[in-house]
């Protein structure tokens, strides 16, 4: 099995690795708790310029970044990411 990149996010994996843990995560969460497509992309390109990113997780808080981007109620744990009125 291939390392995961120590800078890259989840979905910089395989289709079928990326889809086991974000996109069956995102899909079973309520849609209203989401943030746009867009803001969660800002958030990201935050994240991938970001220390702490280790293998599409948070060596802050140890979550998935990108699941957490995804929230509405997501928060960095560093206060990088602006608050949006979401």
């Amino acid at each position: 099995m291939s390392k995961i990149c120590t800078r890259c996010l989840l979905k910089d994996l395989s289709k079928e690795k990326y889809e086991a843990i974000i996109v069956n995560g995102l899909s079973s969460l309520p849609k209203e708790d989401l943030t746009s497509d867009s803001e969660s992309a800002g958030r990201l390109s935050i994240c991938k310029d970001c220390e702490k990113l280790n293998q599409g997780t948070c060596l802050a808080c140890g979550c998935f970044v990108e699941l957490r981007a995804a929230l509405k109620a997501g928060r960095c744990p560093y206060n990088k990411w602006q608050i949006s009125d979401c």
